[in-house]
């Protein structure tokens, strides 16, 4: 919490100085399918070409929290992240904007080949991996192990919860580091692929599948100063999203390909098809989940209390 405060500070006055002269637009994002919205504009080279003359920034991150200490100290404009991050960083009083959906579900806990975890109950006293503590997946694994009676270790139960990038998940589970994981495509689908066991796919992570993964959100000085932009940016987010419904199978190939960039990994057309297809995307932001996932927030301990979201809903954007 000190370090978000002091990182806020400082962000405070970087993106006003940043603001007033935005010739550059400092953009956030993960190398996840809940992100192809970001793969899609970045891969087809959409985004660039709707902001004109002002550069595009793209930083890719391997969770939620080291993008929200990013964009607290005024490093980024825009990001595409989950909702538990963003709504802790709106708590915390970070000038943000929630301004259009990107995914929803694309989430599944899978079991270690070798492990004897057949059902959520079996977590008990096993070693769980997320993506990193406080993020989208942890909090959905806290609500999921509540639900079964069961509790990490770090309040007092028997569960592990240990931080690991998505990416390096085959490796910990080849050297035994953890029994499972709650984790976003296409990671969870290429786990399957290496013969590692589905326990819950992403209907029964939570809310029958019907929440979001990933939301856009802006700086609010940065829209303030630069709506033309902003709103160039979104068109080129709503038609990335447009494109991954209506042309699947060039939307996986574009994926596919941004992807092997960023990670070093191309993936079997058959792993990424079936990550698809526990994937929706949309523009939607849909305030009745964003609240009830700001409830799990506190339940998980990592807010004391719900904010009122409709404050940092900012869909006008998007109606442009």
């Amino acid at each position: 919490m000190t370090r978000i405060l002091a990182l806020l500070t400082v962000g405070l006055l970087a993106t006003a100085a940043h603001a007033q002269t935005a010739t550059t637009v400092r953009l956030g994002y993960f190398p996840n399918l809940t992100h192809a919205p970001a793969l899609i504009g970045l891969e087809r080279g959409t985004f660039q070409k709707a902001l004109g003359n002002a550069k595009l920034d793209a930083h890719s991150f391997v969770s939620g929290t080291t993008l929200m200490e990013a964009f607290a100290a005024g490093q980024l404009d825009l990001a595409y992240v989950g909702p538990g991050p963003a709504i802790n960083g709106a708590a915390r009083g970070m000038p943000l904007q929630f301004i259009a959906g990107a995914s929803e579900a694309g989430a599944v806990l899978v079991a270690r080949r070798d492990s004897p975890i057949r059902t959520y109950k079996d977590l008990a006293g096993k070693r769980v991996a997320v993506p990193s503590l406080g993020n989208t997946q942890d909090i959905s694994l806290r609500h999921i192990l509540k639900e079964q009676g069961l509790k990490a270790q770090t309040d007092g139960g028997n569960v592990t919860v240990v931080p690991i990038p998505p990416a390096d998940i085959a490796a910990a589970f080849a050297a035994n580091r953890v029994d499972a994981t709650l984790v976003p495509e296409p990671w969870g689908a290429a786990l399957e692929a290496q013969g590692h066991r589905l326990i819950g796919n992403e209907k029964t992570v939570w809310r029958a599948g019907q929440y979001p993964s990933t939301i856009l959100i802006v700086n609010t000085k940065f829209a303030q100063a630069n709506p033309a932009l902003v709103t160039a940016f979104l068109k080129a987010h709503a038609d990335a999203v447009a494109f991954l419904n209506q042309k699947p199978a060039a939307a996986q190939a574009a994926v596919n390909s941004q992807l092997a960039k960023l990670t070093g990994q191309k993936l079997d057309p058959r792993v990424l098809q079936r990550a698809f297809t526990r994937t929706r995307f949309t523009t939607n932001l849909d305030l009745d989940a964003l609240n009830d996932y700001a409830a799990l927030n506190v339940e998980a301990g990592y807010a004391r209390s719900v904010p009122d979201l409709k404050t940092f809903l900012n869909p006008g954007f998007l109606k442009k």
